[in-house]
């Protein structure tokens, strides 16, 4: 079976002063939203150059997400297999 999926996320990024917090989203085909969260810090000495911020906390809240994509994901087999599943990341 070949299917074509198209899934939207929601991405929110905000620079407060040293600190960027970013905040992705979506919904599971399956209708569970999950969300993933990660943040940044400018060191003081370091230049301001906001968009390395934004890489570093987009990264983090996109690996949160992938992590809890990975949980549901072991969830639901395990509901199929009535036995506990790990997927490693």
């Amino acid at each position: 079976m070949n299917e074509t999926h198209s899934i939207t996320l929601n991405l929110q990024v905000v620079e407060a002063g040293a600190k960027t917090t970013a905040d992705v989203g979506f919904t599971t085909p399956g209708g569970q939203p999950l969300h993933g969260h990660g943040a940044a810090r400018r060191h003081p000495d370091d230049p301001e150059v906001p968009q390395i911020g934004d890489e570093i906390a987009i990264a983090r809240a996109l690996f949160e997400l992938g992590h809890k994509l990975l949980d549901h994901a072991s969830s639901d087999i395990g509901d199929r297999l009535h036995r506990r599943v790990h997927l490693p990341a």
